[in-house]
């Protein structure tokens, strides 16, 4: 008797949510993470099995949720007759990325999502670092900046604020420009950079002042964009929001601070009196670099 493969048993099963209506259309399904805790399989069986959903038109990735069931009406649809060409392939591998994040992008998993073999991609890119670096480029592609402003420091906030919006759109982006000593070489991105040092430009900063007015800036916005990345994964690979992870945790750091070693802590934390929001968080610390990007012009215009 032959034994079932473990990734065709679970997409049999999650099959059977979908079609029983335990999984609706628009419904997230178990992730590739939540697939290996229900199961117990590696990340790979996972991954076959979603894949096996996917091929079938049963599920589709969602740029910021997930994968998702799709609606019956469009389960038996042709599939896409369009020839593969570079802009498609980046256009999934974006899909797939924003949906799943960037752990979750291999070439095999974007040639599921085309309905092509592997090797196929492989005439278009020669592998996953070249696909990364021109979606990345695509992602910076995807809203001007506009003119440059004549002040230097309403250029640095705009720069930040796109920046923070382009990894918004795109979370994985943080990660895949994480490094500051091997950056991808990126058209786009370069422009990005571009822009920023023309804003830079009437400041008596030197040079390389000027690129470290911009890393520091840059530095600050992908911190706080992959800290934010981590966390919408963790709310996705566990289903929790932060109140019911803070509800369940708040007996803990009770225990931890009631016995009086924290008193600055417990002022600022008393009664409920400080809520982390990340927006304003962002806000105030942009103002003060900032800050202290206009202390050094000032001191170097003395």
């Amino acid at each position: 008797m032959t034994t079932e493969p473990p990734y065709l048993a679970i997409a049999s099963e999650l099959r059977r949510r979908i079609r029983s209506g335990e999984l609706s259309p628009g419904d997230r399904v178990p992730s590739t993470r939540a697939v290996t805790r229900e199961w117990g399989v590696a990340m790979a069986t996972a991954t076959k099995a979603l894949g096996v959903l996917r091929q079938e038109g049963l599920v589709r990735p969602e740029p910021g949720v997930g994968t998702v069931v799709v609606a019956q009406g469009k389960q038996n649809a042709t599939p896409d007759a369009e020839p593969l060409s570079r802009e498609r392939l980046v256009d999934a591998a974006l899909e797939l990325a924003d949906a799943e994040g960037l752990n979750a992008l291999t070439m095999r998993r974007v040639a599921t999502v085309l309905g092509v073999s592997t090797m196929t991609l492989y005439r278009h890119v020669p592998g996953k670092a070249e696909l990364v670096r021109l979606m990345s480029n695509a992602a910076c592609g995807e809203v001007p900046l506009g003119p440059v402003p004549t002040e230097w420091r309403v250029g640095l906030e705009r720069g930040a604020r796109w920046l923070r919006e382009v990894y918004a759109r795109h979370r994985w982006m943080a990660h895949a420009m994480a490094s500051f000593t091997r950056p991808i070489a990126s058209p786009n991105a370069m422009a990005y950079l571009e822009w920023v040092l023309r804003s830079l430009r009437g400041t008596p900063l030197t040079d390389t002042e000027k690129l470290h007015a911009h890393l520091l800036v840059f530095a600050y916005v992908q911190g706080l964009s992959m800290a934010a990345d981590l966390e919408e994964q963790a709310r996705q690979d566990t289903g929790i929001s932060d109140g019911e992870w803070m509800e369940q945790n708040e007996p803990r750091f009770d225990a931890i601070q009631a016995g009086g070693s924290y008193l600055e802590l417990n002022s600022v934390t008393a009664d409920g009196a400080y809520g982390l929001d990340l927006d304003a968080l962002f806000e105030f610390g942009l103002q003060r670099t900032l800050d202290g990007i206009a202390s050094m012009i000032d001191e170097t215009s003395g």
